[in-house]
């Protein structure tokens, strides 16, 4: 493999203090929407510390507000419902994309973060986030590179990302052979059924996947993992049989020694439409060889829109269990009433944007 990998002396507590430091010593200006006019100039910082009123401080509609009481609440719940039902917790990034919130989730017991492209993982390094599951497959050699180098510079960095097939495998070799000074650790996706999106299909494809990882040295086989999201026709039922049919792929790969000489096993699944059946069935799985982390990867719950998951959240179904609370407000103003019928007012999708219903 590479040279020797230079470490790099500042911790990733070093590089949190400081980027997030970065981040509030950045003027206000034209390119931030919303805030008051006569604020140009000012810090982030600053501006935050005079704690302006929302109504009366100059801000310009449409103005999108995050409860920190609402949000407070949905950390809580979710670090206290993981940890209740035994589950090691990922939250997805990309649901805000936000460093702040990104170490907020880890500070209230978070694993790591879940991203989905390898840019956003870039953003994550910058802000010292230490262990990163990518759930998706990397066939980028421009991205496998700069991965390389991040895990060569930083022996402690843990990125984790999906393979579903053979030819996967053979580009991200070829890419990360004689630049990568350690292996980077991968789990075999299994796809939630045909016409899902990534994933292999069949048990047999998933064997001949591991097989091609476990021939090259530039990749690690941690584990098996995959998003019962995109189940057809999704019920309980159905959920639950896809969930079996990982966890079993998870222990027929211990049993033919897949996961030799690892420390722990990765077996991980997890929207935000289905984590109880994820939390049930991941209970029901066999004692394996190794430890096994149950890693689960829900992140809408920050902000917990209150349109579709309000609709499809777990916690309709298990009440008991709590209740996230949405916690973005979009401030807007009626700025024409041309008939009795009808009020406009100055905001829309650029404002709220949305990619369900």
């Amino acid at each position: 493999m590479g040279a020797e990998a230079s470490t790099d002396v500042r911790t990733s507590t070093d590089v949190r203090t400081e980027a997030l430091a970065g981040l509030a010593a950045e003027r206000v200006g034209h390119r931030f929407k919303g805030l008051p006019p006569d604020a140009a100039g000012l810090t982030v910082g600053e501006l935050t510390a005079e704690r302006r009123n929302l109504f009366t401080g100059g801000f310009t509609t449409p103005v999108l507000a995050l409860s920190a009481e609402r949000l407070e609440h949905n950390l809580a719940l979710m670090e206290t419902y993981t940890a209740r039902h035994g589950l090691a917790f990922a939250p997805h990034g990309k649901t805000s994309m936000a460093p702040q919130l990104f170490w907020q989730q880890i500070d209230r017991g978070a694993w790591g973060i879940t991203l989905a492209v390898p840019h956003q993982v870039r953003v994550a390094r910058e802000f010292g986030i230490e262990r990163i599951f990518l759930a998706n497959e990397v066939v980028d050699e421009a991205a496998l590179t700069w991965i390389a180098a991040e895990l060569n510079a930083h022996p402690s960095f843990r990125l984790v990302c999906y393979v579903d097939s053979v030819r996967g495998v053979e580009l991200m070799d070829a890419a990360l052979r004689g630049v990568a000074s350690r292996p980077l650790d991968v789990v075999v996706e299994l796809a939630a059924g045909e016409g899902a999106r990534t994933g292999v299909r069949t048990e047999a494809e998933c064997a001949a996947v591991a097989d091609a990882v476990a021939a090259v040295s530039t990749l690690r086989l941690v584990g098996v993992a995959g998003y019962e999201g995109e189940v057809p026709e999704a019920d309980p039922e159905r959920v639950r049989a896809w969930l079996r049919r990982l966890t079993a792929l998870a222990a027929g790969f211990d049993e033919a020694g897949r996961f030799a000489g690892l420390d722990e096993i990765v077996v991980s699944a997890g929207g935000s439409a289905w984590f109880d059946a994820v939390a049930d069935v991941f209970a029901e799985l066999p004692e394996l060889s190794l430890p096994v982390l149950k890693l689960l990867r829900s992140g809408a719950y920050v902000s917990h829109d209150a349109g579709h998951y309000g609709r499809v959240t777990p916690f309709n179904r298990v009440p008991e269990e709590g209740a996230l609370h949405p916690a973005f407000r979009l401030w807007a103003q009626v700025v024409s009433r041309p008939s009795p019928e009808q009020a406009f007012v100055n905001a829309g999708k650029r404002d709220a944007a949305y990619d369900l219903d």
